[in-house]
């Protein structure tokens, strides 16, 4: 079973950064994309950015530019660094791993993270 747990969240003023990390556990089969979504009270959970097997990354146009996505061991853990932060980044922040099922398989299963909050505040 793939276990994730992030870290890093906390209280932060505007214009400020944070790092936020997601360590991976367990055993996976050969990943192809791993990122990071955010859910603010009362509304959907959003892709924020993903990186994926061959390397190239994705953002969400309202981080584009201030995040960064990355990884290192292996896959073992995931990163994402926030700069120029604003209100409008308060949420709960959950890192996935999008994982095959196998070695010659295009299957593949998404495993979560529980989340860790992220809050913006003056």
């Amino acid at each position: 079973q793939v276990r994730l747990v992030e870290s890093g969240g906390g209280l932060v003023q505007p214009g400020g950064s944070l790092r936020l990390s997601c360590a991976a556990s367990g055993t996976m089969f050969p990943v192809k994309a791993m990122g990071w979504y955010r859910q603010a009270p009362g509304k959907l959970r959003k892709e924020v950015a993903e990186i994926t097997d061959d390397g190239f990354t994705n953002y969400a146009d309202s981080v584009k530019g201030r995040f960064s996505i990355s990884r290192m061991n292996s896959n073992k853990m995931l990163s994402l660094q926030m700069n120029n932060l604003s209100y409008e980044d308060t949420a709960v922040y959950y890192c996935f791993v999008d994982v095959y099922r196998g070695e010659d398989t295009w299957d593949s299963d998404v495993y979560w993270g529980q989340g860790t909050q992220v809050t913006v505040s003056s």
